[in-house]
């Protein structure tokens, strides 16, 4: 395990460039296995993500190289193999294998996944796709078994019964070569989802409505990259430099976003009084002053996203009185409360509701990054702390967080990341 140090009262100026979008990321890698030749994808952030699922994919003699920001990977010699169980609990996207081990091999089986445990976040809608598809599911000791026998998948209609990313995108990797139509109802709209059917499209998939709630998928027999795939910008990273640049920023450009992915967020920026000035494809954050209290409510995309409620909470302390944070996706999403309250800050969380008082100052501590997005919001508030923060469990952030110490230092942070020994009883 690793911790992370960060001096804070330094103030922040410069420019930092976004990765590419991990969310986006840890399914285009399982996707990947469905294509009957080599793929490439091109901005892919250096994540601990991206190095478990190439664990992942060699243990299926998927070979894949990853150097300056590209990945290669080539699943033409791929056999089925028990997938490794560590690399599986480590990540909660491994269960995208699900839905591709099933479009590839008509069968799958795999260890319940794990990954951050921000509260219950169920894989029923996932099952329930899978058996419209005509696959039989079985869970057993923590494992997973679904298989189709020789009839193989067809098309459906699935009514998804709570809208949901994870669900949305494993069955369009199922359902990508899969016998006739299938239609996904309800299903989920992020940028991200876009992004898998843009690859997958592109090597020959036939996949309408992504980006809607309504998609359609005619399966096809076999897919063939064409070309290399470029990841579409990280939000949730974007969302988390602009607030860190609204807290502690003397005037930060951020470089590679895509503005319309985070209107909703910006939008509160601005509500709070930070004078953005957002370009095509880069967004300017002044020196902010005055900050407003405001409330936000997580929802689905196009609304605010859960995974930059605790990105945003450091911000709302600078702010005058009582800022108000509902979390409809996650209400467990609490991890950073008892870590900020370390380091002085007023927030509590009662009602189902966080609530964020103006704090005058915040003191560094050792606290604990629990997942990743507590992590990042523990990141912002070290830099705007007095005196020095250790973050332990700082593994956590980089999962989620490319090149992080690189960029927080080209913008003048005083950062740094330091091995914990582990000691065996």
């Amino acid at each position: 395990m690793k911790k992370m140090i960060i001096e804070g009262g330094h103030r922040l100026k410069g420019e930092v460039t976004i990765g590419g979008a991990k969310n986006s990321t840890v399914a285009l890698i399982p996707a990947a296995i469905l294509a009957d030749s080599p793929v490439k994808f091109d901005m892919v952030p250096d994540i601990l993500d991206v190095h478990n699922l190439m664990v992942i994919l060699k243990s299926m003699n998927v070979y894949s190289k990853f150097e300056n920001g590209v990945l290669s990977i080539d699943p033409t010699e791929i056999v089925e193999a028990p997938l490794p169980s560590k690399a599986i609990k480590s990540l909660r996207a491994s269960y995208y294998f699900m839905g591709a081990l099933l479009g590839r091999f008509k069968r799958a089986i795999v260890s319940f996944p794990g990954g951050d445990n921000i509260g219950p976040r169920p894989i029923d809608q996932h099952i329930k796709a899978f058996r419209a598809l005509g696959a039989q599911v079985e869970e057993h000791d923590g494992t997973v078994k679904i298989e189709t026998g020789d009839t193989g998948l067809r098309g459906a209609r699935i009514f998804l019964d709570v809208v949901s990313v994870g669900a949305t995108i494993n069955t369009i990797l199922a359902a990508v070569k899969a016998t006739g139509r299938t239609v996904i109802e309800n299903a989920a709209k992020e940028p991200e989802i876009i992004d898998i059917a843009t690859f997958l499209n592109n090597m020959g998939a036939n996949i309408r409505g992504a980006g809607t709630d309504v998609i359609r998928i005619e399966g096809v027999a076999t897919l063939k990259a064409k070309a290399t795939h470029t990841i579409i910008p990280d939000r949730i990273e974007a969302g988390t430099y602009l607030s860190m640049a609204a807290a502690v920023g003397d005037g930060i450009t951020l470089n590679n976003v895509i503005p319309e992915h985070l209107e909703s967020f910006t939008a509160k920026l601005i509500e709070m009084g930070v004078n953005l000035k957002i370009g095509e494809d880069s967004i300017y954050v002044p020196k902010s002053n005055h900050l407003n209290a405001i409330q936000v409510k997580t929802m689905p995309f196009p609304g605010f996203a859960t995974d930059l409620q605790q990105p945003i909470t450091p911000l709302l302390l600078l702010a005058e009185g009582s800022s108000m944070i509902v979390d409809t996706i996650y209400p467990k999403r609490l991890k950073h409360i008892s870590e900020l309250q370390r380091m002085g800050a007023n927030i509590r969380s009662e009602d189902n509701m966080i609530v964020v008082d103006h704090t005058d100052k915040l003191i560094g501590a050792r606290v604990d990054a629990g997942e990743i997005r507590a992590g990042a919001s523990l990141v912002i508030a070290a830099l705007m702390a007095e005196g020095t923060t250790v973050i332990e469990d700082a593994d956590n952030i980089l999962r989620g967080y490319d090149s992080i110490i690189r960029k927080l230092t080209s913008l003048s942070a005083v950062a740094k990341l330091e091995n914990v020994q582990v000691v065996e009883s």
